[in-house]
């Protein structure tokens, strides 16, 4: 398979600038300015009644964005439902917006899992140029590190399992959407299985269009899996791999994967699974 350079996939995205992933309401245009930021003003991102809430400085590891539900602090990660309002649909929890830089993520870790910045060897960890999709997980799934996949070879990565949404629309950190998977890749990262699930949020004017691998645009795919491959590179990582060929899985092993996730996430839940370091709440 032809592996594509970096520079390639500027021509896999048409949105020419770069927005601030600091805003929580989703931006219209994008600016290569960064929008001002206030712990106190910045608007709730609300779907079936779930709110955010930020503290601390932008761009510093201070920054939270909490999650509430009438007037409670819930997980994104724990307490919004897998399971989205329709049959085969799931609800996703925006980490980064799309066109944006910093690597932000469910701290799996701390009471509640908050959206923090990823921090690595003492640095806010940013990626070296923006991401083009809308960046999240799915909530009440687990990749197991204990758990080695039987054709693969090599175990979960002790993270919700990730989702790439590539609608139309650049959607606000913190944001909840309803989306329908389309397909599955099998990322290998440092060794560890990083399944990226490629999907459309259910109210994006292309879901009507979109509804298996097949339907999204070769350059799409070819896109997202060589960002994936190349991303780390300029922090002298290793290019990464993908599992079964590289090839997309349809959406149907999609709805699998995820399965599985989630059953490995209830037994973590319950306490079946040791959970380590991991904050899980009560059952």
């Amino acid at each position: 398979m032809k592996f594509l350079s970096p520079l390639a996939l500027l021509a896999f995205t048409a949105a020419p600038t770069t927005s601030s992933a600091w805003s929580t309401s989703s931006p219209s245009t994008f600016s290569f300015r960064t929008t001002a930021f206030s712990p106190r003003s910045v608007p709730a991102t609300i779907l079936h009644s779930y709110g955010t809430t930020a503290s601390g400085e932008e761009a510093t590891e201070s920054f939270r964005l909490s999650f509430t539900a009438s007037d409670s602090t819930i997980s994104p990660w724990h307490d919004i439902p897998l399971n989205g309002s329709s049959e085969g649909t799931y609800n996703a929890v925006i980490e980064i917006p799309k066109m944006t830089k910093a690597k932000m993520e469910v701290a799996t870790k701390e009471e509640n899992n908050p959206i923090a910045q990823d921090v690595k060897k003492g640095k806010l960890r940013d990626y070296h140029g923006p991401i083009f999709w809308n960046y999240g997980c799915l909530p009440q799934t687990w990749e197991d590190p204990n758990e080695e996949h039987p054709e693969l070879k090599c175990f979960g990565d002790n993270d919700p399992i990730d989702v790439v949404e590539i609608g139309s629309k650049a959607l606000a950190m913190g944001t909840v959407t309803e989306v329908k998977p389309l397909g599955v890749l099998a990322m290998i990262d440092d060794g560890e299985l990083d399944w990226k699930v490629v999907c459309i949020a259910t109210d994006d004017e292309l879901a009507e269009k979109y509804n298996d691998i097949d339907d999204v645009p070769a350059a799409v795919k070819d896109g997202i899996r060589e960002w994936f491959r190349w991303y780390k590179t300029p922090d002298d990582k290793p290019l990464n791999g993908f599992g079964f060929d590289e090839k997309w899985l349809d959406a149907e092993m999609a709805k699998e994967v995820i399965g599985e996730t989630h059953e490995a996430w209830k037994k973590l839940r319950s306490g079946e699974t040791e959970a380590g370091k991991l904050w899980v709440g009560k059952a």
